[in-house]
């Protein structure tokens, strides 16, 4: 299964993740997101500056207004 990396405040969608089989990785800082197929962010550091360094290929999703559920359906259907 694919390997997802979730901030560590998003304690409800990690439980999610896990419920479906996914293995989770807290991201506590960037080095953590390193490997992961996918990541979830909260969605309040904003990119002031506009710097698009990316340190994985798959996708960054902003849990930001979601349900856990909405996240996970995201993360299904970008991994396809």
């Amino acid at each position: 299964m694919a390997k997802i990396g979730v901030e560590d405040s998003l304690t409800n969608i990690q439980d999610a993740l896990r419920e479906k089989g996914y293995d989770v990785v807290q991201l506590s800082q960037e080095s953590d997101a390193r490997g992961c197929d996918c990541c979830v962010v909260t969605g309040m550091d904003s990119n002031v500056m506009g710097m698009n360094d990316t340190i994985i290929p798959g996708p960054v999703i902003e849990a930001n207004g979601l349900t856990a559920d909405e996240v996970c359906e995201k993360i299904a259907k970008n991994l396809k």
